[in-house]
């Protein structure tokens, strides 16, 4: 089946996209990983409304990918924060990608705002393409792409009518 004849709607980029493609979701998720958890904290970080950030966070509990869990200050009243689950971590990849095409093209002449390495070598941190046999790929050129075991054909423009 070529790809031109493949039914689209239930493409898994796509369906990543309507989870995460809101801008403030992937920002919350970039202030959760780097260990911003709390409302207020991530609201003032941020820069962003009140009603927003609450949907965005009750979107992001409702589909798994952070979990809200209770703390309390001495003397003060029980509060939540927000954790990333097993879920949420496993996009920690596609934020970093973002950040490191960001760096490349939108970063200020000077460099990158933020220097991501890894704490035991020092050595910066980047996503990279690698087949499960660790063959490192210089580009999406070196990809075969074929219908995975959901692909169906598109429906016809006479089947939709």
């Amino acid at each position: 089946m070529e790809y031109l004849d493949q039914d689209v709607s239930n493409c898994s980029v796509g369906r990543a996209i309507g989870l995460v493609g809101d801008s403030w979701v992937l920002l919350v998720l970039r202030e959760v990983t780097r260990g911003v958890r709390r409302f207020s904290d991530i609201q003032e970080h941020l820069g962003v409304s009140r009603s927003v950030l609450t949907d965005r966070l009750n979107g992001l509990v409702t589909q798994g990918l952070l979990e809200q869990r209770a703390y309390r200050e001495p003397g003060a009243r029980s509060r939540s924060e927000y954790v990333l689950t097993e879920k949420g971590r496993d996009l920690y990849p596609l934020i970093t990608a973002l950040r490191q095409w960001g760096d490349k093209y939108l970063a200020d002449p000077e460099g990158p705002s933020l220097l991501t390495t890894h704490h035991d070598c020092g050595a910066p941190v980047r996503v990279r393409l690698v087949c499960d046999e660790g063959h490192v790929l210089a580009s999406s050129d070196e990809v075969d792409r074929r219908p995975g075991p959901s692909a169906r054909p598109r429906p016809t423009a006479s089947a939709t009518v």
